[in-house]
């Protein structure tokens, strides 16, 4: 058996790591567009697919009442016609915290009673729902990676390794 905190705390570890980026980032950096994806663009999308895969099914999905269509993809819609969305309109450091805090509120109860040995729910990712909480907490590590990594080359700004929560 499968003990749902031990998800529970490495989620909140990650997502406060994600959150210490946020916070630390300049202005400058937020919204530099000299990056392939501005800092705020992938904050959202490491956010926005944490919620996504926490829930059953991409049916059983609500979207947060700020999302912007199609601003998750970091590029190419991955269905026909496999156009670039346009993505224009930045969001706030506050509007990115405080879509981490709502999924933050439901992490207990998405987590807690889940059957581990299910499938994941989302068709694109053929493994069980115990694989999937790891490769949602990958996913959130690797672009909070990114977003320290901007941070340390090009202002010395660090973030501290949280462990659990």
């Amino acid at each position: 058996m499968c003990d749902h905190k031990i998800f529970v705390r490495q989620y909140s570890a990650s997502l406060e790591m994600l959150a210490q980026a946020v916070n630390r980032c300049p202005d400058a950096v937020w919204l530099d567009s000299n990056c392939t994806n501005r800092f705020w663009h992938i904050a959202y999308h490491a956010v926005f697919y944490t919620h996504l895969y926490l829930q059953a099914s991409e049916s059983a999905f609500k979207r947060w009442h700020k999302h912007r269509l199609n601003y998750q993809f970091l590029g190419a819609v991955p269905w026909p016609p496999f156009e670039k969305p346009v993505i224009d309109t930045p969001y706030s450091r506050d509007e990115i915290l405080d879509y981490r805090e709502f999924c933050l509120a439901e992490l207990e109860e998405d987590v807690r009673g889940v059957d581990m040995d299910a499938p994941s729910g989302f068709p694109w990712l053929p493994f069980s729902r115990l694989e999937l909480h790891i490769y949602n907490i990958r996913h959130i590590q690797h672009h909070t990676g990114q977003l320290i990594d901007r941070l340390r080359r090009e202002c010395n700004i660090d973030v501290s390794w949280i462990s659990g929560r």
